[in-house]
C-alpha cells in the first residue's frame, strides 16, 4: 500500500469524471483518513461506509449487545401495593 494522497486524488478525479461516484466517495474518505494521521494500510482497511455488521446476541438477531447492563448502583424500584394503588384520599 504505497498510495500517496496525490495518487488517490488523481484516482478520485478519474472516478468522478467516469461518473463512478461511489468509488470517488471511497477514495475521498481514504484521503481524509490519511490526512488525519492514519497510514495508507489503515485507511485502505477502514470501513468508511458507516455500516458495521452486527453480531447476533442473546436479545435477538441483529443485536450486538449480549444482555442489558444496568448502570452501577442501580436497583429495581419497589413494587406498588395493589391494595392502595389507584385510590384517592378522602
Amino acid at each position: 500500500m504505497t498510495d500517496t494522497i496525490e495518487d488517490l486524488q488523481c484516482r478520485m478525479d478519474a472516478a468522478a469524471s467516469a461518473l463512478d461516484f461511489e468509488e470517488a466517495r471511497r477514495i475521498r474518505d481514504r484521503i481524509n483518513l490519511m490526512r488525519s494521521g492514519a497510514s495508507a494500510g489503515e485507511a485502505a482497511q477502514a470501513d468508511t461506509s458507516g455500516l458495521v455488521r452486527q453480531q447476533p446476541g442473546a436479545m435477538g438477531l441483529g443485536t450486538s449487545r449480549q444482555r442489558p447492563i444496568p448502570p452501577p448502583g442501580w436497583k429495581p424500584p419497589s413494587k406498588p401495593d395493589l391494595k392502595t394503588s389507584g385510590r384517592k384520599r378522602k
